[in-house]
């Protein structure tokens, strides 16, 4: 009878303890959890050629590292331009050569003899004329004819003086001006070389980063438009996690500060340096405080960066932040 009493009191004490154990955790401060997630840099590849995919090298889940060539664009009709611009540039160049070297040298001396012979027969026409001045003064020849004479002395003379003059230019060649233009002219046409061939290095899309294809939109063989994108890549190593606070809560998150996120999905905790927070708060997510006070809560959008390198990290994994309850 005894021991059954004993049993009771027991039971009785167990009973109590239980109760006051869960009056306790009913009333204790419960742990409150913020809930952001992960996203990345996104890079999305295009080419500033419109043509056909020739081939695509990539699928996606793959690792590229910088400079691998994504894809190439076939574009015979860039090829064509090629093609042109670089014989434009040839006779460009050509006209060029030809204004730099002036007259060849058989037009210098075919130029001087022509000078020769105006020459020559200047000289001819002065003697000629001294002979007839002499006859003229001696009365044998009228005024006229000595007149006639002195003319074609003038006449000879002044074609001296022109094929000399024609001599001069063949031994010196084109203009100055004439050979800035054709400098110009060269400059303009390799630049139109230039301009095609960097065009057509676009063809071939090679990757800016370190990164991970996460999307391939046209394979080979589909049209390509003009800077519509063909391959998508997420560089992960430029990640960070994103975070709606809402404004009572956005003093634990205050620029430069070091707050530990847990992420589930890989069972880490680490820390992350908040980096960003919104200059504007969100005017379409709020709640009603529950406070006396009839005001509506805002949110502002947080971005926080790890503080190290993590591994298996993926975008869209939830971080969450644990504080405590008030």
């Amino acid at each position: 009878m005894r021991a059954n009493k004993i049993l009771a009191v027991l039971a009785l004490l167990i009973l109590v303890a239980i109760l006051a154990y869960g009056v306790k955790l009913a009333f204790a401060p419960q742990p409150v959890f913020l809930q952001g997630q992960i996203e990345a840099r996104e890079y999305n590849i295009s080419s500033k050629v419109p043509g056909r995919i020739e081939q695509v090298m990539v699928r996606k889940g793959d690792k590229v590292a910088i400079g691998d060539i994504l894809f190439s664009i076939d574009s015979p009709e860039l090829a064509a331009k090629l093609m042109q611009a670089e014989g434009g540039r040839d006779a460009a160049k050509a006209l060029q050569l030809e204004a730099d070297n002036g007259a060849r040298q058989q037009q210098i001396t075919a130029a001087k003899e022509q000078w020769l012979k105006a020459k020559a027969a200047t000289e001819l026409m002065q003697k000629t004329y001294q002979r007839i001045e002499n006859l003229f003064n001696e009365g044998v020849v009228p005024r006229q004819k000595r007149d006639e004479v002195y003319t074609q002395w003038q006449a000879a003379k002044y074609t001296d003086q022109a094929a000399y003059a024609m001599y001069q230019m063949a031994q010196e060649g084109a203009r100055v001006e004439t050979k800035a233009a054709a400098e110009g002219n060269a400059r303009m046409a390799e630049g139109a070389v230039k301009e095609v061939s960097s065009i057509l290095a676009d063809s071939q899309m090679r990757s800016p980063k370190n990164a991970e294809v996460s999307e391939v939109l046209l394979q080979a063989g589909e049209l390509a438009p003009s800077g519509f994108p063909v391959v998508s890549l997420i560089d992960m190593n430029d990640a960070w996690a994103v975070m709606q606070i809402r404004e009572d809560q956005l003093a634990q998150f205050k620029q430069g500060t070091v707050v530990a996120l847990r992420i589930p999905a890989l069972d880490q905790t680490v820390d992350f340096t908040v980096e960003y927070v919104s200059v504007m708060g969100s005017f379409a997510t709020w709640r009603s405080t529950e406070s006396g006070h009839d005001f509506d809560m805002r949110t502002f959008e947080v971005l926080l960066h790890p503080n190290q390198p993590i591994a298996d990290l993926r975008v869209g994994m939830s971080v969450l932040y644990q504080q405590a309850a008030k």
